[in-house]
C-alpha cells in the first residue's frame, strides 16, 4: 500500500528490522530523490543507501547488504549491465531490479541482465516531468519491491514438504510450512491421459529467465505449438521473442493478429494485447485484442487459457512459471475442467511464487516442479509418456 503524504514515516528500531531494505543506483540526483521519497511513503520499505554508478554501488552493497537494489542501466564510469554480476557476487541474496527508459536497445540490455541474474526490470518514464506524474510507475515499482522483498525473506523459511496420499488415491496433499500461501495445502490431481495438441505457458516476474531456461531444455524436442503469455511491455515482448528464437531448435515469433497456429512454432503474446485462440478458415488462429485488463494485466494468461480450453478440450498442457499475483488460476480451472493438465513451478526455484503458488494451492496442478525438472516433464508428457 502507498501512503499519501510528502514526508516519509519514521521507522522505530523495533519495526525497522522487518522493513524491506532498498538501495538506489542511478546517476540522476532528481530520480534518486524522487524514488527515495516515493518508496519511503510505503511503511514497509526503507531506502538505506544510494550510489551514482556501478563502481560506487559495489562498496555500498557490500557494506549494507540490501534486500533490493534498483539498478539503472545507463550510467557513467560503470553501467548497470557491467555492475550486475559484480554486485551479485558481493551480495548473492540481494534481488536486483534493472531500471531503464523504454527503448529497443534498453529492452535488449534488460533481457541480457535478466539472463545474468537480475530478478526483474522496470521501464522508467523518460523525463523528470513524466516522473512527477508517473503514478503507474510508482505503483508498479512498489509492487515489485514488495513481491521480491517478501519472496527473498521467505526463501530461508521454505522447508521440506510433507507428502500424504489421499484415501481415494486421486490426489496428493503436500503441506508447506511457509511461503506466500502460508499453510494452504498443495493438491495434486491426476494428469490427463492424452498427449497434448497445444502447450501453453504463463509467466510474469522472473519469467524471461525461466522461459530461456525451459526452451534450452526442450529445444528441438516438441512438435506441438506453444503459446506464451508473459507480462511485459510491448517493446520487451518483441525482444524476448527474438531471444527465444535465437535458441537452436526453437522457432519463436511475437504473435500477429490472425496468424495460423502451426505445429512446432512458439508464439509470444505482444505487450498490451490479449492473445486468444479462434477458429480460422483453414484451422485454428490467434487473435489479438485490447479488451479490459484482467488481473491488472494485458496481456493476461486467463483469456488465453479460456480460449484454448474452448478449442482444444482435454488435449492441453499448461505450465505456470514464476510471477506475481494469481493470473492464470481461473484459466487453469477452465483447462482442467476440460480434462487438460497443469504443471506449476515450485516455490524454491521461483523468483516470486505468486502465479504458480495460486495454481499449486488451487487444486488444479498435476505436478509442482523445480525449474530444472520442468523441461524433461514437458518433453515426456508431450510425447504421450505421462508425467
Amino acid at each position: 500500500m502507498i501512503v499519501a503524504g510528502n514526508s516519509a514515516p519514521t521507522a522505530t528500531n523495533q519495526n525497522r528490522s522487518s522493513m524491506i531494505r532498498v538501495m538506489l543506483v542511478d546517476d540522476s540526483a532528481v530520480i534518486r530523490g524522487l524514488l527515495k521519497r516515493w518508496l519511503q511513503e510505503d511503511p514497509d520499505i526503507e531506502v538505506i543507501t544510494s550510489a551514482t554508478n556501478g563502481e560506487e554501488a559495489q562498496g555500498e552493497i557490500e557494506k549494507h547488504k540490501p534486500d533490493i537494489v534498483i539498478l539503472d542501466i545507463e550510467m557513467p564510469k560503470m553501467d548497470g549491465i557491467t555492475a550486475l554480476p559484480l554486485l551479485l557476487k558481493r551480495s548473492p541474496r540481494t534481488k536486483i531490479i534493472m531500471s531503464s527508459t523504454l527503448t529497443t536497445r534498453n529492452a535488449d540490455v534488460a533481457l541480457q541482465a535478466l539472463a545474468l541474474g537480475a530478478a526483474d526490470y522496470i521501464a522508467k518514464p523518460t523525463t523528470s516531468n513524466d516522473l512527477h506524474a508517473a503514478d503507474g510507475f510508482r505503483r508498479e515499482l512498489v509492487d515489485k519491491i514488495r513481491a521480491l522483498g517478501n519472496s527473498a525473506r521467505m526463501r530461508g523459511k521454505i522447508a521440506t514438504r510433507v507428502v500424504a496420499k489421499s484415501q481415494s488415491g486421486d490426489v496428493v496433499n503436500t503441506r508447506p510450512t511457509g511461503g506466500h500461501y502460508g499453510s494452504a495445502p498443495i493438491v495434486l490431481r491426476k494428469p490427463g491421459r492424452l498427449s497434448p495438441h497445444v502447450i501453453c505457458i504463463g509467466s510474469s516476474t522472473g519469467g524471461p529467465q525461466a522461459l530461456l531456461h525451459l526452451f534450452k531444455d526442450i529445444a528441438g524436442k516438441i512438435k506441438q505449438p506453444i503459446l506464451i503469455t508473459q507480462h511485459m511491455p510491448a517493446t520487451f515482448t518483441k525482444i524476448l521473442a527474438q531471444h527465444l528464437d535465437r535458441i537452436e531448435g526453437v522457432s519463436c515469433t511475437e504473435a500477429t493478429d490472425g496468424c495460423e497456429i502451426l505445429d512446432g512454432h512458439v508464439y509470444l503474446a505482444p505487450g498490451e494485447y490479449h492473445m486468444v485462440v479462434e477458429a480460422g478458415a483453414n484451422g485454428k488462429i490467434l487473435r489479438l485484442n485490447q479488451g479490459p485488463q484482467e488481473n491488472f494485466c494485458r496481456p493476461s494468461v486467463d483469456p488465453m487459457l479460456r480460449s484454448v480450453a474452448k478449442f482444444y478440450g482435454d488435449r492441453i498442457l499448461t505450465i505456470i512459471l514464476t510471477g506475481m499475483g494469481h493470473d492464470g488460476l481461473k484459466g487453469c480451472q477452465d483447462v482442467v475442467e476440460k480434462g487438460g493438465t497443469v504443471i506449476a513451478q515450485d516455490e524454491g526455484s521461483s523468483v516470486v511464487w505468486g502465479m504458480p503458488g495460486a495454481v499449486a494451492t488451487g487444486g488444479v496442478c498435476s505436478a509442482v516442479l523445480p525449474m530444472n525438472d520442468i523441461g524433461s516433464a514437458v518433453e515426456k508428457f508431450a510425447r504421450g509418456a505421462g508425467l
